[in-house]
């Protein structure tokens, strides 16, 4: 399927004319001097029609660049009228804030104390309800003490004040302690920046944001500018050049403060951030200060994964003790990195009782969810089930995962097929500031 890009035509050889996407490095094919329209001009943008093969870029055809349309020509463009203003439909006027005291001192002194008389009688007043008669005696209030006064309250440090005092729940700032991300330092960027002359700057600056494509662009858009403005264009070799050798150094500065930040961090840092930092290593170039602060990171990813792995085997050799089988095979699937593996000793216990718990007897959903399990470990294809229960959904699962549990087969009477091709999960192109 075509699609539609800008391109820059770069040079012309006669009737062939090499070009290049708008705002790329390199040159990424040919195309003929017949495709474009009055001609092609040595850095005009056009756009084109493309199409994506094996061997390369084929263009299709080639348009003039946009240009701006006229403004209404014809005068058919729809005209906005605008409406009257208008007030609000409804006014809405609120109540001075605070407790209403200087409201209730107005209407004592301009209109007095409201009559109860002109209260409606058909309706209990609020105090009388509390009695159950309207019109009833005003209910009596608890006995006072010996000098007439009420019994004082407890003081208010003493009383719930929130609804976290009420619940016994923590508040909003006491939030229970979990991994963090790794802490964002500029240490070394500030001390590399330091060093750098006054034309480096800039330069380094944007290879810290984001590498070489974000000194390119910041390059075709100076430029850019600076041609609408009339003035002087620089140019983008000899910024390519400087952004070149300041590279590495960028690299280096910005791996040391993940660095720094992850060591900071201690055993709060998250132990896939951590391992990102140490795999990350391999991209820059070290000195000295690197290398200690990459041999202090390996050995505490190290000891974590240590106690990972020791945790993963105290509950692995628990669920095999208690023929936890469903519990048994999910930790043998999920080791707590991918360089463990489980025992051949470990293995050979999991394998037994995964073999005896599938029998015929079994309950259909336990067995199913035992099988699907099964399959995802790296022990399927020693397992030997017992039987398959008498039920269609386990007979079209054992169908299904024979070749993954070669067994099946044997029990079904059928031929056994081949191992299903291992799953993996699609990985991310890397992503490198270099580029």
């Amino acid at each position: 399927m075509s699609r539609r890009i800008e391109i820059e035509i770069t040079s012309l050889n006669g009737d062939v004319a090499t070009w290049r996407a708008a705002g790329a490095k390199l040159p990424k094919g040919v195309l003929s001097t017949s495709l474009v329209p009055g001609g092609p001009v040595i850095g005009g943008i056009y756009r084109a029609d493309i199409e994506q093969f094996m061997e390369g870029i084929e263009v299709l055809a080639v348009l003039p660049p946009k240009t701006a349309s006229p403004l209404d020509p014809r005068h058919e463009r729809v005209e906005l009228l605008p409406k009257a203003a208008q007030g609000p439909d409804v006014i809405v006027t609120y109540a001075p804030k605070g407790r209403g005291g200087a409201r209730r001192e107005g209407s004592r002194d301009g209109e007095g104390r409201r009559d109860a008389s002109k209260r409606p009688t058909g309706r209990p007043q609020s105090k009388d309800r509390a009695t159950g008669a309207p019109g009833g005696p005003r209910p009596e209030r608890g006995p006072r003490s010996e000098t007439g006064a009420r019994p004082e309250r407890g003081p208010r440090s003493d009383r719930p004040t929130g609804g976290a005092a009420r619940t016994g729940r923590p508040g909003r700032t006491e939030r229970p302690s979990g991994p963090v991300a790794p802490p964002m330092t500029t240490t070394y960027r500030n001390a590399l920046l330091a060093t750098l002359s006054p034309e480096q700057l800039p330069v380094a600056e944007q290879l810290l944001r984001g590498g070489m494509p974000a000194v390119r662009s910041a390059v075709a858009e100076q430029n850019k500018n600076a041609t609408a403005q009339g003035r002087p264009t620089i140019d983008p070799a000899t910024i390519e050049r400087i952004a070149e050798d300041l590279l590495a150094k960028t690299n280096l500065a910005l791996w040391k403060d993940k660095a720094a930040g992850a060591i900071g961090a201690g055993r709060e840092l998250r132990l896939r951030d951590l391992r990102a930092v140490v795999t990350a290593a391999k991209t820059v170039s070290l000195d000295d200060e690197g290398r200690t602060q990459l041999k202090e990171l390996q050995a505490s990813l190290t000891a974590r994964l240590e106690v990972l792995r020791t945790q993963w085997n105290e509950k692995l050799e628990s669920a095999v003790t208690s023929k936890n089988v469903a519990e048994a095979l999910r930790l043998v699937a999920r080791p707590p990195d991918m360089s463990t593996r489980v025992s051949a000793e470990m293995a050979a216990k999991v394998v037994t009782i995964t073999s005896e718990a599938l029998t015929a007897d079994l309950d259909a959903a336990k067995w199913q969810e035992i099988v699907n399990l099964t399959v995802d470990t790296s022990i399927r294809r020693n397992v030997k089930p017992v039987g398959i229960p008498n039920d269609d959904a386990c007979k079209a699962l054992a169908v299904k995962n024979a070749g993954a549990i070669p067994e099946f087969a044997k029990l079904l009477g059928m031929k056994v097929p081949p191992p299903p091709p291992p799953t993996r999960a699609p990985r991310r192109a890397p992503t490198r500031r270099a580029s």
